[in-house]
């Protein structure tokens, strides 16, 4: 999501805060004044939490909302800037310095940014705190480090551990023990065991938290004990001289040597992973040896049971991850190094990364498509670490280095992530600088990039060299890429005669090579000249071409740039009536895979629509949601096409002076400041103004009680926060039948908007389905088909990106038949 109010929030906790009240009036009072304040202290002592709890106390007093950076999965601090621009809704940035694009977003701003984890890449943080705090006047920052930034203005707050003659120590192990041995309380005889543990642990939090996974097989007075006796020897009996981030290691460590050797060599292998990994991942990269990978899943189960691997689920219901708490990834490779295991477990990391972008290489523009591209979000902290080493020093040769980048360039299309894509593609050609057919193919893709960003010269000469090198190998295939690029350059500066004539050339290579890739782009971009001349007809034409190559998939990228490029052919020619429910259409594919440059060319495109059709107060709401991808820099635009800025200043023009400047001012405030998922679902549902969910008016007899068993199940997985495709794949439906199920709920709710089901879903109590679609067994559970509620178990991803749900829109009698089926 790229929209400010959805992007920006705080995780919810999900075990009880204790104490640190001195610690939160610190931070409070501080950033009364102070721009910077960074939390500090050892690993394990609670600085995240802290700083979560603070942000989430003082969020109301920042208007522009928290943007949480959460930086341990972040291993290259090149990537620093990138990494927040996407935060902040930045994600592609053409030529302009992420740096400079993200100071400049903030200038304007009163906001919070918290960074999480800074130590491994202090100097990246100091340079974007410094120069955050000079260039802008309302942004503060609060950071958390092992470490100060050393920047100037930066206030400091040492988190302590937890005090044990306070009790927080104290109540920090009932509590967590409780979990471990239910119904666990201090009492006078445990008291001292309880005081005398958290005194040994000097009451870090982290510690505490490990010791308390012991008593599942120690009792409390044996572990007070083993841990005092442990810890003497480890510090030489001056257990009060030892330092506390010692301290936490020590308990690592004890955590470690209480591991089977099997379990403590995963544990290290486990190590190389950035971010959170799935089952198959953690079987690839951690087996070896005597550990066959069928043999690592009980292992995993152990470091589960241990604390030193966490299990994250999702609601999406995509599969369970897990991932390392930062401490122990790090107490992992230091292991893996002393073993001299490093580069062959990094090297099986690599492998694994490698073989997933091959697998989505070939199957990108597939029904899997969308899946494909939210699995490899959920990845993408690994996939980078796997570029970096193909790239660095790891063995791979130069050119499977290049390969491992183009088998993910349908990814960076599919996501819009253009200036990533770019930075790969030039650390990949500086190696491969000989001549072979690869090399051409990322030239050219590196030349379209570069043009849809508006980096003219850059893509002009990179497309010469792809096409004098395709010349060169005498390869149709790269030779027909690289026409059909000169002809997008053509395109993009208003030269559609030497763009039609290059289009013309590059279908018959493309079509003849069979080159997918090349092939859908092709369709696309001659859909996309007819949009511009206004020939709807011969876009029309272009998508049965697409049709005819790609079949009836679910393949959604190509699919709906040529919807957007029938509904923008028909706005040019005065068709409005037409357009607006073809890009419609078109918004609702791209939001599901959150493709920004097409969502904000939808957004455009509506509001044009709208200005046509006499309806200046959708129009304005319309151009200022569009404008938030505009103004911040990630796409251009109408791709940077002159006669299409021309447009846009004469609509904006025309709405102002049909709306007045005030009025018009207000509704385009009111556009820039929706969420994606509600700028996206007011587009695609036809709303005249952007207000708030109404409540649903229910007709007597009609309501939540009409719903069957089964539409009461999709209901609610509806007001998950599930998409259609997410409730098919849950309930193992059909797309088509999910989508019927969700149209009958809106219709008997008497609701415009998947968003009003759950308001009237839980403020009405239900006296059964009146005709359930499936049958009971007969000892009274439900059959497959009746899907009872609570049957499916919940899995995913936490740090993969929720993508936007969009609602089905409501029957309309305004789409003309020959509109192209979606």
């Amino acid at each position: 999501m790229r929209f400010n109010q959805s992007r920006f929030g705080l995780p919810a906790e999900v075990t009880s805060f204790v104490g640190r009240a001195a610690e939160l009036m610190r931070v409070r009072t501080l950033l009364k004044d102070a721009r910077l304040v960074t939390l500090l202290g050892p690993g394990g002592v609670g600085k995240s939490r802290v700083a979560l709890r603070s942000a989430s106390c003082l969020a109301a007093e920042y208007p522009d909302g928290v943007c949480l950076a959460e930086l341990s999965g972040l291993r290259q601090a090149d990537f620093l800037p990138q990494t927040l621009a996407e935060l902040l809704g930045l994600s592609d940035l053409g030529s302009v310095d992420p740096l400079e694009a993200v100071v400049d977003h903030l200038a304007n701003r009163r906001m919070l940014i918290v960074l999480d984890t800074c130590e491994h890449l202090v100097d990246a943080c100091a340079l974007l705190a410094d120069l955050v705090l000079r260039e802008t006047a309302d942004v503060q920052l609060l950071a958390t480090s092992r470490q100060p930034l050393d920047v100037s203005g930066e206030h400091t707050v040492t988190i302590p551990p937890l005090g044990v003659e306070s009790g927080d120590a104290a109540a920090l192990f009932t509590q967590r023990a409780a979990a471990v041995v239910p119904g666990f309380q201090i009492t006078d005889e445990n008291r001292d065991d309880v005081l005398a543990l958290c005194r040994r642990l000097d009451g870090i939090p982290l510690a505490i938290e490990l010791a308390t996974v012991r008593l599942r097989a120690i009792p409390l007075e044996q572990l007070a004990a083993r841990l005092d006796d442990r810890f003497r020897v480890l510090t030489g009996g001056r257990r009060t001289a030892l330092p506390r981030h010692q301290t936490l290691r020590t308990t690592i460590g004890w955590s470690h040597e209480l591991c089977s050797p099997e379990e403590q060599l995963v544990w290290s292998r486990l190590s190389v992973f950035a971010g959170s990994f799935d089952l198959e991942a953690a079987e690839q990269v951690a087996a070896g040896g005597d550990i066959r990978p069928e043999e690592v899943v009980e292992h995993l189960i152990s470091l589960i049971d241990k604390s030193i691997v966490m299990r994250i689920d999702h609601p999406s219901g995509a599969g369970a991850r897990y991932r390392l708490l930062d401490t122990m990834r790090e107490y992992g490779a230091e292991r893996l190094e002393e073993l001299g295991e490093e580069d062959a477990t990094r090297d099986r990391h690599l492998a694994h990364y490698a073989g997933l972008a091959g697998l989505f290489a070939r199957a990108a523009y597939t029904d899997r498509q969308v899946e494909l591209v939210r699995g490899l979000a959920r990845d993408w902290a690994n996939m980078r670490t796997a570029l970096e080493r193909a790239h660095g020093s790891g063995p791979t040769e130069p050119l499977e280095a290049l390969r491992l980048t183009l088998h993910l360039v349908p990814y960076w299309f599919c996501t819009s992530r253009f200036s990533e894509a770019r930075l790969w593609l030039e650390r990949s050609l500086q190696l491969v600088t000989y001549p072979v057919p690869e090399r051409a193919e990322a030239l050219a893709h590196h030349a379209h990039f570069s043009l849809v960003q508006g980096d003219r010269d850059v893509g002009e000469s990179a497309m010469r060299q792809a096409l004098d090198l395709a010349e060169r190998l005498a390869d149709d295939r790269l030779r027909g890429y690289a026409l059909q690029v000169a002809g997008l350059g053509h395109m993009l500066a208003d030269q559609d005669t030497e763009a039609d004539a290059h289009y013309a050339r590059a279908r018959k290579l493309l079509l003849a090579g069979d080159y997918r890739l090349g092939i859908g782009f092709v369709h696309m971009h001659e859909a996309m000249l007819a949009g511009l001349t206004g020939d709807p007809e011969r876009a029309l034409a272009a998508d049965r071409a697409y049709r005819e190559a790609f079949g009836s998939t679910g393949e959604a990228f190509y699919r709906s740039f040529i919807q957007e490029f029938i509904g923008l052919g028909m706005w040019v020619a005065g068709r409005y009536a037409e357009c607006g429910p073809v890009i419609r259409r078109a918004i609702r594919l791209k939001a599901a895979q959150d493709e920004a440059d097409g969502i904000a060319t939808c957004l455009e495109i509506l509001a044009w629509e709208a200005a046509a059709a006499g309806r200046p107060v959708r129009a304005a709401w319309l151009l200022g949601a569009a404008d938030t991808y505009f103004r911040a820099g990630d796409v251009i635009l109408m791709w940077g096409r002159p006669s299409l800025a021309e447009d846009h200043q004469r609509i904006v023009r025309e709405v102002g002076d049909q709306l007045g400047q005030a009025r018009f001012s207000e509704l385009f405030r009111q556009g820039t400041e929706l969420s994606e998922e509600l700028a996206v679902s007011l587009a695609a549902e036809d709303a005249e103004e952007p207000v708030p969910d109404q409540p649903c008016r229910q007709p007597a007899g009609v309501g939540v009680n009409a719903l069957t068993r089964r539409e009461l199940e999709v209901a609610e997985l509806v007001t998950q926060g599930m998409s259609n495709r997410e409730i098919a794949e849950r309930l193992v439906i059909s797309r088509r039948t999910a989508d019927s199920h969700v149209e009958h709920i809106l219709g008997k709710l008497s609701c415009s908007r998947r968003s009003q089901i759950g308001a009237v879903l839980h403020a009405t109590p239900t006296e059964g389905s009146t005709a359930a679609e499936g049958s009971a067994t007969a000892d009274g559970s439900a059959t497959a088909d009746a899907g009872p509620r609570g049957s499916v178990a919940a899995g995913g991803s936490a740090d993969g990106a929720q993508l936007p749900t969009v609602p089905v829109p409501r029957p309309t009698t305004a789409a003309p038949e020959q509109i192209p089926p979606s």
